[in-house]
């Protein structure tokens, strides 16, 4: 079989008389030189790096958890051909573990004068934007003995948004929220401010929604009906403090907040409120104000994307009064923030009542199922340890929550599983009761 390439090149090379056991400058030469003619030919028609062309295309924004593909092109205007491997880096977190290395190689040609394109497929394991770092090209020559290699810069940034996995829950709360508009019959009514209609008395109806003057005109037990509010005003707040930043499973409680405020978000813009978000620590990290209902849950998860936790002490005053200047009018404020006794008495309590005089409060927490498992262990000395310590940890979180419900707060304490649906049921529970 005919040999091509550097095999035959090296196998002529390995022909050529040499002395065996005396080499002499004559032998090295007989074979270095025709070793150094091939690797000066070899790099002389490798195509140049520095003249390639480069630019970007493809996805710009994708949910964590899913994959983005960015297209690279690669314009050749040399009159060689391009024998090249390319590595297309990305930071550490664009990548699964231990993909990255097959997933930003490539191998291209590219004839002279002429483009080709090839793709990267990113799937990013953290929130936020995420950019290209520089894109760095090995060409070789027709034989792969020599080659160039070089840098280029190609900019791209692609952002991380939440994944949003609570959107599974949304239709079972749309559905119930239906049956408080009115729109499905239930025995059950939603008990809002609004005035909707008159229909029959049903058994199981509070005989306090009965119209005494509308059943004299007619045969029948008339009740009155009510709408749920609509148009009224939520502003979710998100603490962004230190205590955001304390990982429950495999993520921050921060995430599980933001699942939550989605949630919420979706369900209450279905409803006809409108939604605003702030996020705060010791200042503004992020403010949506004035969005559309078609625009809010877009401009949310984007604001969203490049939040993360601040390891400083959320300042409970400077909370309040940016709050208070962002909703002068009455609204449900919806506080994603941490149940543990310190931040709640030493911070939020001294302030909650500038908030309680004007708005209705509604706190969410994220609780650590590890806590609940420890507190039903047994067996051993350390199991019996571990559950006096889970259960002195509960007793204080419950105690933190009526402290706060005595304040006339709605407390929502739930794992991160369980956050978002109780958040939307807590919602609805306050729109047919007609707090909002």
């Amino acid at each position: 079989m005919a040999l091509t390439g550097r095999a035959a090149l090296l196998a002529a090379l390995g022909s050529l008389p040499v002395g065996i056991w005396e080499p002499s400058w004559t032998g090295i030469l007989a074979v270095n030189a025709p070793l150094a003619v091939a690797c000066a030919c070899d790099f002389a028609l490798a195509a140049p790096v520095r003249r390639l062309g480069l630019t970007r295309s493809g996805d710009t924004s994708v949910r964590l958890g899913d994959t983005a593909d960015v297209t690279l092109t690669i314009t050749n205007p040399s009159r060689r051909p391009l024998r090249a491997r390319l590595r297309d880096a990305w930071p550490p977190s664009t990548w699964q573990p231990g993909t990255e290395t097959t997933a930003s190689r490539h191998r291209i040609t590219v004839p002279a004068g002429e483009r080709r394109r090839v793709t990267t497929r990113l799937r990013p394991t953290r929130r936020g934007d995420r950019q290209a770092d520089r894109v760095t090209i090995r060409s070789y020559g027709p034989l792969g003995l020599f080659s160039r290699q070089g840098t280029h810069q190609a900019p791209w940034t692609v952002r991380v948004l939440p994944p949003f996995t609570s959107r599974k829950h949304l239709p079972s709360k749309l559905a119930r929220l239906r049956e408080l508009d009115g729109r499905t019959s239930v025995l059950t009514r939603g008990e809002g401010t609004e005035f909707d209609s008159l229909r029959e008395y049903v058994p199981g109806d509070d005989t306090r929604s009965i119209d005494w003057r509308a059943t004299a005109r007619q045969s029948a037990v008339a009740v009155r009906t009510w709408r749920p509010e609509r148009d009224r005003h939520i502003l979710l707040v998100l603490d962004t403090g230190r205590t955001s930043a304390g990982r429950v499973g495999d993520a921050p409680r921060l995430d599980a907040s933001l699942d939550a405020a989605l949630l919420l978000a979706a369900l209450a813009s279905r409803a006809g409120d409108r939604v605003d978000l702030l996020a705060y620590d010791r200042k503004v990290r992020a403010l949506v104000q004035g969005r559309t209902a078609g625009d809010v849950l877009p401009s949310l998860v984007n604001a969203m994307a490049t939040l993360e936790p601040e390891l400083v002490e959320t300042n409970a005053r400077g909370l309040t009064a940016t709050v208070l200047r962002t909703s002068p009018r009455r609204s449900l404020i919806v506080l994603l923030t941490t149940l543990d006794a310190a931040p709640i008495e030493e911070g939020l309590l001294p302030v909650l009542s500038q908030l309680t005089q004007r708005h209705t409060v509604l706190l969410a927490s994220v609780a650590d199922p590890h806590i609940t498992e420890m507190a039903k262990a047994r067996g051993n000395v350390a199991a019996v340890y571990e559950a006096a310590a889970a259960a002195q940890a509960q007793s204080e979180r419950h105690r933190t929550a009526e402290q706060l419900r005595r304040h006339g707060v709605t407390v929502v304490d739930a794992t991160p599983d369980d956050l978002a649906p109780a958040l939307a049921d807590a919602y609805l529970a306050l729109k047919a009761a007609g707090r909002l």
